[in-house]
């Protein structure tokens, strides 16, 4: 055998199969959900697990074929990576379906082995180069995560120019250009595997990019909108935020107005559809000069603050396609500042469609701002007398239940709250769901935010009003006045809204005009505001715990007591009160299990007609599953970190990935530098004390830290976020290589998978118990995983 190691091909083959992954959730998101995207992922990730096995079966006679089987892997990961997704879409998967089509579930299984092919692939190439130089295996794993970090980078940089479907061919070319290195890297010449190489990258040049395309589901809004005679789409635009579609519909007019009274006579202006991924529909609305189809602005639960006030200074967070910024000025606001996460969301404001909206948000007074919008107020001390936020997020629970939402929490409205000039109000709408969930999550979390902030009576700072769509809470910067009471119910009279709650309201006065067969919420708020807050929480049908920085779930309304009650009651329509997100989750860690212990497993009949040491097994097994946990989870928990610090979240992602990868990367290659057998058993027991040391200082420190560096660029905090997580990261690298270099060639590849699937079920995992515990406890049971790794320090020994 060659003597060169294939560092750069495992290093590009590496880098490409991390970033198929994060482009997977591009896909998925588009196609499906957002969170069956992650379950896809989680399940196609144990192409590595399955290739632990397979190469524990058939590992020596691959390794007297080493260079061939190395470089055919290569060629079958960029051929996959072309044709996975397209056999994937034409499985008639439909995630909405999951739960009363029988035939659902065994979509889903095929839509898992089409994806893991790939990621088998990948993972035969790599681990076959980990058998072959396990002596050296600290400098093949550091290529891995390199390249790996180097991809998720690469990746996310490419999705603001290029369309996923784009991106994927050069995600296959670079696998088949993998093959072409790794011929010159093991100087093996095969005519044959080279003429396919180069086919293969002008295969990925020439196919066509509309085939690659996911389109959404029929389920999605969009879908369903396109349906209207007529209506076509006019414009799109990809990020890694989303793919951004707008629609018009010339023969059946659009109307957005989320919330409009029943008794409205307006007619809104022309409007074209904005929608996100299929979903999350907002719009652009003309420019027109007759005020009077405007009036609608004024007949919405929205509008309500502009009733019992008249705010000189607006703050519109989640500018979306312009309405609320079109509502405030029309309701005669000169001073309107607007947040947009997404740049090509902004960017159909400020240019394309600037001429569409009459150059909205040119007008002198209005700002827009590109950010995320707690790090724009982090940023500055400017107070408004109205904050303004509505409908950011779609409706709450179902399969956008594990969305991490970080306006929603305790500490989010702490700091609106501070940012209110005296006697302000905060406006918050949401959609209503009955029975009720995030109206009552919103108003529990208010009530915490006020009272962390040191008000004693938070109810006479608080009003609620509902109509049949849309709830909306005020929360004002002071006590509500009579006279504002007053006001609120003569707007809710002359639009037949519903009053839900004010200080002194009695129970008859609510329910009035969009019945519900109980005041819900008055009653909520009563019980939420009383000395029995906390049991009215527990015994609640839906989680309405407030949501935290430390809990950022918002939308996750799952209980189990309610998913029986839905699931008995499934043939009366009771499916519609499914919260699906976290049972999903639940299936994504029990699936993985199962798949990954059979992985584990099926090696052992064959490993234990070896001579192998009985407690070594032991040892392999525990040491690379806690390793695969424990990184995996830590990675995650500072990844939500920094979220709140790093304004637009795919810069902490690519941030976090990178820095985690490429760190551990240096420690593995630096784990093997001059390392004697002795001192290759000593140096796990100073990594793992170094990371729990670390990681134990930054549970208490981290947040405190950048949250002193809010008003600093961006560039500068990304860049302390950067050196903080360096050393923790680079430490983490040094377990997995240390230990892999002790072991038998017959346990190197069931190592290699173990550690595959315990990272798949890392994530759903860690996520699991963040829901209910938070990640902070998520993060000692990952540094507490790390402190006990010494002891199981693996030795493989003759028998």
């Amino acid at each position: 055998m060659n003597e060169r190691q294939p560092l750069a091909s495992v290093a590009v083959v590496a880098c490409a199969a991390l970033a198929n992954e994060i482009l997977l959730t591009r896909f998925f998101a588009i196609v499906h959900w957002h969170h069956f995207a992650y379950m896809m992922i989680s399940l196609a990730l144990l192409g590595f697990g399955a290739s632990g096995t397979f190469l524990a079966l058939a590992w020596r006679w691959l390794i007297e074929r080493y260079a061939q089987a190395f470089i055919a892997n290569l060629v079958l990961f960029g051929l996959c990576l072309l044709l996975a997704p397209l056999i994937a879409q034409a499985i008639p998967f439909r995630a909405e379906e999951l739960l009363w089509d029988p035939w659902q579930p065994l979509w889903l299984v095929a839509v898992y082995l089409v994806l893991s092919i790939p990621f088998f692939c990948a993972a035969n190439a790599i681990g076959l180069a980990l058998i072959a130089y396990r002596r050296e295996a600290g400098r093949i794993y550091a290529a891995d995560l390199i390249g790996a970090g180097v991809g998720s980078l690469l990746i996310l940089v490419a999705l603001y120019v290029l369309a996923p479907e784009v991106a994927l061919k050069f995600l296959a070319a670079a696998g088949f250009i993998s093959a072409v290195i790794a011929s010159a890297e093991l100087r093996w010449r095969s005519p044959r595997w080279l003429a396919a190489s180069i086919v293969g990258v002008i295969l990925s040049a020439v196919v066509p990019a509309a085939w690659l395309r996911p389109e959404p589901g029929p389920y999605k809004s969009l879908s369903q909108a396109l349906r209207v005679s007529g209506t076509r789409i006019v414009a799109e635009r990809s990020s890694p935020l989303g793919r951004v579609t707008i629609i018009e519909s010339p023969r059946v007019p659009l109307r957005h107005a989320p919330g409009l009274s029943l008794t409205s006579t307006s007619e809104p202006p022309p409007q074209l559809g904005l929608f996100t991924d299929g979903e999350n529909m907002d719009a652009l609305t003309a420019a027109i000069d007759d005020p009077g189809r405007l009036g609608f602005l004024d007949e919405t639960t929205s509008a309500l603050a502009y009733q019992l006030a008249r705010p000189k200074s607006v703050l519109v967070l989640g500018a979306g396609g312009g309405l609320e910024i079109l509502r405030a000025r029309h309701l005669g606001v000169n001073q309107i500042d607007a947040v947009e996460v997404n740049r090509q969301v902004a960017r159909l404001l400020t240019s394309d469609y600037g001429d569409y909206t009459g150059r909205l948000v040119d007008q002198p007074g209005i700002a827009l701002k590109i950010g995320e919008p707690r790090g724009f107020l982090a940023a500055n001390d400017s107070r408004y007398d109205l904050i303004q936020m509505s409908l950011t997020s779609a409706a709450g629970g179902g399969l956008s239940g594990l969305s991490e939402d970080y306006l929603l929490t305790v500490e989010a409205l702490q700091l609106y709250y501070q940012r209110l000039s005296p006697g302000g109000f905060l406006s918050i709408t949401r959609f209503v769901q009955v029975p009720p969930r995030d109206g009552l999550k919103l108003l529990g979390t208010a009530i915490a935010a006020l009272r962390a902030s040191g008000v004693t009576d938070p109810g006479s700072r608080l009003l609620m009003i509902r109509s049949w769509q849309t709830v909306t809470l005020l929360v004002k910067n002071g006590a509500a006045t009579p006279s504002e009471i007053i006001r609120m119910r003569d707007f809710c009279e002359q639009h037949s809204f519903d009053v839900a709650w004010f200080t002194g309201m009695r129970r008859e006065q609510a329910n009035l005009y969009n019945e519900l067969p109980e005041p819900w919420f008055y009653d909520a708020a009563r019980a939420l505001l009383g000395a029995e807050r906390d049991r009215f929480i527990a015994a609640y049908s839906f989680d309405i715990r407030p949501a935290t920085d430390d809990r950022p779930y918002f939308q996750n309304f799952f209980r189990w007591s309610s998913f029986r009650e839905a699931w008995k009651a499934r043939g009366r329509g009771g499916m519609a009160l499914l919260e699906a997100g976290y049972p999903v989750l639940v299936a994504t860690v029990v699936q993985a299990m199962l798949a990954g212990l059979l992985l584990i497993v099926a090696p052992l009949a064959m490993l234990k007609r070896q001579t192998l040491a009985r407690g070594s097994r032991w040892r392999v097994f525990v040491y690379f599953a806690s390793i695969g946990l424990a990184f995996l989870a830590v990675e995650i928990v500072f990844l939500q970190k920094l979220l709140l610090f790093v304004p637009q979240p795919t810069i902490a992602l690519a941030l976090v990935l990178a820095t985690f990868l490429i760190g551990a990367g240096a420690g593995s290659a630096w784990s093997s530098r001059g390392v004697s057998a002795a001192r290759g058993r000593r140096r796990p027991i100073g990594a793992v004390i170094a990371v729990v040391i670390i990681g134990a200082l930054y549970s208490v420190t981290f947040d405190p830290l950048l949250t002193l560096l809010g008003n600093w660029p961006l560039i500068a905090r990304a860049a302390v976020a950067v050196l903080l997580l360096a050393p923790l990261a680079f430490f983490m690298g040094m377990p997995f290589p240390l230990a892999l270099r002790e072991l038998d060639e017959p346990l190197v590849p069931w190592a290699w998978g173990i550690n595959g699937c315990a990272s798949v079920i890392s994530p759903a995992l860690a996520t699991l118990l963040a829901i209910d515990l938070g990640f902070t406890v998520v993060l000692w049971c990952a540094l507490a995983i790390y402190l006990v790794l010494p002891a199981w320090f693996p030795q493989a020994t003759p028998a």
